[in-house]
């Protein structure tokens, strides 16, 4: 007997007028059209009452990335650490810091999420390890092959006390010199983010080999893939020039912005090791006969140095369009021009990607405003590819208010109470708004790593999923869409009408497009849906944003659509609302 999710399925295909059959996954792997999902671990959910998400508690909660419609989920990192930068300075790459648990746990993490169909992608942060690390501790006494794992460098113009400059200009992305002066070894280390985060060295081959066994490792234990950190900088340009001035008159000396980093990151030779993981990955999913392994890779760069990742072996270089060039305000033109962007500029037989955020930036909700918050998700859940989401967004969470006496972040500790602000990444990542029980119901205690945000009484998943329209429903209704055909095959059109709304489009021949319309103006509008796209005379709202008071399932005259303010809205043939909600 079908299942109801295949009857489902079968009979969404037949509404948009195409056959059903082992044809419609038309032999893509299995990451081309998933829903990934980032889990904060410290934030996602706690267990053992001790404040500090873990294992256990993403375990807990799988069920929710099933409900959500959620295909794979990327965590951040669980490894051994001091928690300099909470996790991304890693004294030990092959086990679990027990703060968050044991092999073990992770082992009956990765069973139960087999057992729901969800994929396990670990974050693998290459670039550095922390200064407890054994391989830093023994290149410091010189010890082969341990001698040359990191960046040293002798320092330069000793003054009258034998005290050393740094090599050169080079500063950390959280404020200061990227040296730290090491007494025993007599020379400087590079760490481009905290001093206890050494860079590592890929110009040494036995550190190259130690990195694939990390994940060799991993893949044994059953990860379906790795997010790989700060990828765009492992290499440095080995004749270490000093870097220009960036000219910024808005950024102090001594800021990391002051500078224009053209010898410190997006160095050529980061393509060749990311194409060596390629194929350890490729080698290692066809001899064990599994699924595809995704590499997903974070490089902040310029558009084209972002393509050659996918040509070196990323699947997924990550598209930050959505965070770094739009915002609250952006007009549909903008909008269109980011998409484009990528689309244009990917080469071909690649697959997008779309992300709205993560646990460095500033939340969907608060960048863009409560009332968009579902307008981003339609977005990036409607367009071809992949889209990619923090934990919390799924349900419009906001940053949470953190004082300077309550930040923990370094990237805010090491500047000052009056620009904190600016460069905190607290905000959000405070923890997961579960119900509105303790501490949001992410922990049974009521002190918690960061505090939880106030709004969490009303803002919460549970509270949520007992109405009809949340934003929660809102998300669930688009992942549920993207598993359709016309989203895996379909052809896709961006426009701008009426000045200023933006209307994506996804088709198939001989079936009624899929059209969702975002009103990016802060005024109501009257939009001829009919004069630009080929669609019905009237279609169905299949879901809309929170804020725009236009109830799923209502239908609506395509020549004249009425769209308040900030609103979002999809439309698809009445049958096929019928049959998603089984009228």
């Amino acid at each position: 007997m079908l299942s109801q999710l295949a009857i489902l399925f079968i009979g969404l295909a037949s509404a948009l007028g195409c056959r059903t059959g082992t044809e419609i996954v038309s032999n893509q792997d299995w990451w081309k059209t998933t829903a990934f999902y980032q889990i904060y671990p410290r934030s996602f959910k706690d267990s053992d009452g001790n404040g500090v998400g873990d294992l256990n508690g993403i375990t807990s909660k799988l069920d929710h990335l099933v409900d959500a419609g959620v295909g794979a989920l990327w965590i951040s990192p669980i490894y051994p650490s001091p928690m300099a930068d909470f996790g991304y300075d890693i004294s030990n790459f092959v086990d679990i810091d027990p703060l968050f648990g044991t092999l073990d746990d992770f082992d009956a993490l990765v069973a139960r999420a087999k057992q729901l169909n969800l994929k396990v992608i670990l974050d693998f942060v290459p670039n550095h390890s922390s200064d407890e690390h054994e391989w830093f501790k023994k290149s410091v006494r010189r010890e082969d092959p341990y001698t040359d794992y990191y960046i040293w460098r002798d320092g330069k113009n000793p003054d009258d006390t034998g005290k050393y400059e740094p090599p050169n200009n080079w500063l950390s992305t959280f404020q200061g010199s990227a040296w730290e002066w090491n007494e025993e070894r007599g020379q400087f280390y590079l760490h481009q983010f905290v001093k206890g985060q050494p860079d590592l060295n890929y110009r040494n081959a036995n550190l190259r080999k130690e990195m694939e066994n990390v994940l060799s490792f991993w893949l044994k234990r059953g990860v379906e893939g790795f997010r790989i950190d700060a990828i765009n900088h492992m290499f440095e340009d080995d004749r270490f020039l000093d870097e220009p001035s960036s000219n910024n008159p808005n950024v102090s000396a001594g800021y990391y912005d002051s500078l224009n980093h053209i010898y410190s990151k997006d160095q050529p030779e980061t393509y060749n090791v990311l194409q060596s993981w390629r194929d350890l990955l490729d080698k290692y999913a066809q001899e064990s006969n599994t699924d595809t392994k995704v590499i997903m890779t974070e490089g902040y760069a310029n558009t084209d140095l972002v393509m050659q990742y996918y040509t070196h072996g990323s699947n997924i270089p990550f598209n930050f369009g959505f965070i770094t060039n739009t915002r609250s305000g952006s007009t549909a033109a903008e909008f269109k021009s980011v998409i484009d962007s990528w689309l244009d500029s990917m080469p071909e037989n690649y697959v997008a990607n779309w992300v709205t955020g993560n646990h460095d930036q500033r939340r969907v909700a608060s960048r863009y405003g409560s009332n968009r918050a579902d307008q981003m998700s339609i977005v990036c859940l409607i367009l071809p590819g992949i889209s990619v989401t923090y934990n919390g967004d799924e349900i419009g969470m906001l940053d949470g208010e953190i004082s300077w006496v309550d930040s923990v972040d370094p990237a805010a500790c090491n500047t000052d109470a009056e620009h904190f602000e600016q460069y905190s990444r607290d905000p959000e990542r405070t923890p997961y708004q579960w119900d509105s029980t303790t501490s949001a119901g992410f922990s049974t205690s009521s002190t918690t790593w960061l505090p939880v945000n106030r709004n969490y009484v009303i803002l919460n998943l549970a509270a949520q999923k007992a109405v009809s329209h949340s934003h929660y429903h809102v998300y669930q209704a688009m992942t549920a869409l993207r598993k359709l055909p016309i989203f895996k095959r379909g052809s896709l059109s961006v426009e701008v009408l009426a000045d200023n709304v933006l209307a994506i489009t996804r088709s198939v021949t001989g079936a009624t497009p899929i059209v969702a319309l975002v009103n990016c103006a802060e005024s109501s509008v009257s939009i001829n849906v009919k004069n630009s796209i080929a669609v019905l005379d009237q279609m169905t709202v299949y879901t809309s944003s929170v804020s725009s008071g236009i109830t799923p399932g209502r239908n609506v005259t395509t020549s004249s659509v009425q769209l308040p303010a900030a609103t979002t809205i999809v439309l698809t043939s009445p049958r096929l609302y019928q049959i998603v909600h089984g009228a």
